[in-house]
């Protein structure tokens, strides 16, 4: 029973850390990287679907994304949710594919950058708090049960703990590697 609810909080707060990684693999950085845009939501025919289902994305230079629509038709939404993504990027259209020059970032934006993904770290850290808080009442709802001891309990709560611990050191390390990435020029 107690197995259970650990596994349960381990593999909640080890999703918290993967959503981050998505969530920063979407920031900008100063090089090209097709995650940037793949999971742009593009509105083709009334239905919305991620670019990386309607194309392929390659990054064939460091500052130079090529998109190629599998659709020749959907080259022009495509390059509308590009253009009115907040990523700052614009796109050109030759006919056959889309390519996007990636700028060098600027200082000031640099900055911008850091502040989202502090708070995208925070975000994570709150959701790994709410884990550990939904499970240690889980634990006590057991102990109020009689099916579990106040000694398991206690070792119980020790262990969610060291868990919560271990995430949100992960989810920091995550965080320091993403800035790291951003402020280097």
């Amino acid at each position: 029973m107690i197995e259970d609810v650990l596994s349960e909080t381990e593999d909640k707060m080890k999703k918290a850390n993967e959503a981050l990684k998505r969530e920063l693999g979407n920031i900008r950085t100063g090089r090209a990287s097709p995650g940037l845009i793949e999971r742009l939501h593009v509105e083709y025919y009334g239905t919305t679907s991620p670019l990386n289902q309607m194309a392929s994305i390659t990054a064939p230079e460091p500052r130079l994304l090529v998109v190629q629509p599998w659709d020749k038709n959907a080259m022009g939404p495509i390059e509308k949710a590009i253009q009115k993504s907040e990523l700052g990027l614009n796109p050109n259209n030759d006919g056959k594919v889309i390519r996007i020059a990636i700028p060098p970032l600027t200082e000031q934006r640099r900055k911008e950058l850091v502040k989202v993904v502090k708070s995208k770290v925070e975000e994570s850290r709150v959701a790994i708090r709410n884990v550990r808080r939904d499970h240690l009442s889980d634990l006590k709802e057991l102990l109020h049960e009689k099916l579990i001891s106040e000694d398991e309990d206690k070792r119980a709560h020790e262990k969610i703990q060291h868990l919560t611990d271990r995430y949100t050191q992960e989810a920091e390390a995550i965080g320091s590697h993403k800035e790291q990435e951003i402020l280097e020029v």
